[in-house]
C-alpha cells in the first residue's frame, strides 16, 4: 500500500480519537449516531462562516475535522462495521462538504467578492465531488481508488488553513485545481488496472476521500 498524507495522519491520530469513540459508545451513541453528529457540527461550521465569522469557523473546522473518524474507529470497536454505515458516511460527507461551501458561497456575496468567488466555489465543490465519486464508481466496479494528493482530509485542511489566516480565496483555488487532478488521477488509475484485468476486491470503508 502506498504512503499517503492523510492516511499517515490517522494512524497518528487513532491514539488520541480512540479515548473519544469509546466516550461517545458510553453515552449510547452508535456509529450512525456520530456520523449524523458530526453532520450537524459542520452545517454549524457552514453557518459560522456565512455569518461572517471565517476564523471561529477555521478553529471549529481544525477542532472537528479529525473526529471525521471517530464514527469508525467507534463502528470497529463495538464490532457494528456493516456497509449501510460506510454508506451514509459517504453520503453524509458530501453534504458536510456542501454546508462548507454554501457558507463560502454566502460570504462571498455578503462581502461582494463577486464572480471569481462564486466560480472557485463551483470548482472547488465540483473537484471534490469528483474526487469522491471517481473512487466510489471505482470500488463499485471491483478496483480500488484510493490514489490521488488530494483526499477529503487534505481539502479540508487546505479549507481551515484559509478560513484560520484569511487566504480563503487561495485556499479555493489550490482545491479547485488539485481535487480535479486528483479525479484525473483516479480515472488514469483505474483505466491502467482495466487494461491489466486487475480487478480488486473492495473492503467496506467508513473513510471516504
Amino acid at each position: 500500500m502506498s504512503w499517503s498524507f492523510s492516511g499517515w495522519c490517522r494512524g497518528w491520530s487513532r491514539p488520541l480519537l480512540l479515548p473519544v469513540a469509546r466516550f461517545l459508545g458510553r453515552l449510547g451513541l452508535s456509529p450512525n449516531g456520530v456520523s449524523i453528529l458530526g453532520l450537524i457540527s459542520y452545517g454549524g461550521i457552514g453557518c459560522a462562516i456565512g455569518l461572517g465569522h471565517p476564523v471561529l469557523a477555521g478553529v471549529l473546522l481544525a477542532v472537528l475535522g479529525p473526529l471525521d473518524a471517530v464514527d469508525g474507529l467507534l463502528a470497529r470497536e463495538q464490532g457494528r462495521v456493516t456497509r449501510f454505515g460506510a454508506f451514509l458516511d459517504s453520503c453524509l460527507d458530501r453534504y458536510a462538504e456542501f454546508f462548507l461551501f454554501l457558507g463560502l458561497a454566502v460570504l462571498f456575496h455578503q462581502r461582494g467578492v463577486g464572480f471569481v468567488g462564486t466560480l472557485l466555489v463551483l470548482f472547488a465543490f465540483s473537484g471534490s465531488l469528483l474526487v469522491s465519486y471517481t473512487r466510489a464508481r471505482a470500488e463499485a466496479l471491483g478496483f480500488s481508488c484510493t490514489v490521488g494528493i488530494l483526499t477529503r482530509f487534505e481539502r479540508l485542511l487546505i479549507l481551515a488553513v484559509g478560513l484560520l489566516f484569511g487566504w480563503i480565496l487561495p485556499a479555493l483555488a489550490v482545491i479547485a485545481v488539485l481535487a480535479h487532478v486528483t479525479a484525473l488521477q483516479r480515472m488514469f488509475h483505474v483505466y491502467r488496472k482495466s487494461r491489466h484485468g486487475a480487478a480488486e476486491a473492495r473492503r467496506p470503508d467508513t473513510h471516504d476521500s
